[in-house]
């Protein structure tokens, strides 16, 4: 029997993830900035905990997880889901947009991190899975801004993996492409409210495209948490689990394209080396 620690848990990947590892008998400690919500989701169960979290509350992810080990004494899995998307060309998206999005996108999963790890390396076990996205890998035109929080989660969970490993603790970066949840609706995506003129032709277009894609995304969400579900138990996780055709295909591209940048440039990045002793 597993303990889990999930953030973000009242709707999306969170709730699905909550629901799968309750019906298979695990613990779940279920954390949502409106615990009530959880809680009319799944009922009251012996092996359900919710609890308010906001994730940018450093103090609250610290009492969080003291609830946790006060009711299952610990956690196994730790799921950072929390977390929002922003839609804007980057000139577009104004200060207080970019900090709130990394208080909570970065800053935010370090906290409940932070707060977790020292329980988890007591126990010399655990597994992390820090929810990132094809956004992740690489970027692109209306959601660099976001992207970016994303490319900082991938360097955190390379890093965790490495710091971690000789813990026999495991760290993971889940990145799926667009799943069929509620990303792209106004409860999980913030649009920046500036329009410039100039970017018609880049991120405007993909403001349009986003309003066309929602809720006809290729991904199921259903069978990510049942990937997530079964993951936990692999005996040598990767650092990154790309989830979703469109994620692949994503990855692929860009392995080619810096393959082509390698073979143009080679001669010019291999020039700025110290020239070899005489």
């Amino acid at each position: 029997m597993h303990t889990w620690f999930v953030t973000g848990a009242s709707r999306g990947f969170g709730a699905l993830i909550v629901e799968k590892a309750l019906a298979k008998g695990d613990q779940v400690v279920a954390t949502a900035r409106n615990p009530k919500a959880i809680v009319e989701r799944f009922g009251a169960q012996p092996n359900l905990l919710a609890v308010a979290l906001d994730v940018t509350d450093e103090a609250q992810a610290h009492q969080a997880v003291g609830q946790a080990i006060a009711r299952f004494g610990r956690i196994d899995i730790l799921v950072n889901n929390a977390g929002y998307g922003l839609l804007g060309a980057v000139e577009e998206a104004s200060g207080a947009e970019i900090e709130a999005l990394y208080r909570t996108n970065v800053f935010g999963l370090l906290a409940v991190t932070r707060a977790v790890l020292p329980h988890m390396r007591r126990q010399h076990s655990g597994r992390i899975l820090n929810f990132s996205s094809i956004g992740g890998y690489r970027s692109g035109p209306g959601f660099g801004v976001y992207c970016s929080t994303k490319f900082a989660v991938e360097g955190l969970t390379e890093a965790l993996a490495a710091e971690l490993a000789p813990l026999g603790i495991h760290a993971t970066a889940i990145e799926p492409g667009y799943f069929r949840t509620d990303f792209l609706d106004s409860t999980s995506l913030s649009v920046s409210p500036i329009e410039i003129d100039d970017y018609a032709e880049t991120a405007a277009v993909v403001r349009s495209k986003a309003k066309d894609i929602s809720h006809n995304q290729p991904g199921n969400p259903d069978k990510l948490a049942e990937v997530l579900i079964s993951f936990v138990d692999a005996e040598n996780p990767p650092v990154r689990l790309p989830l979703g055709s469109d994620t692949v295909a994503a990855i692929e591209a860009k392995h080619e394209s810096d393959a082509e940048l390698l073979a143009q440039w080679r001669a010019v990045s291999l020039s700025t080396d110290f020239d070899p002793a005489a």
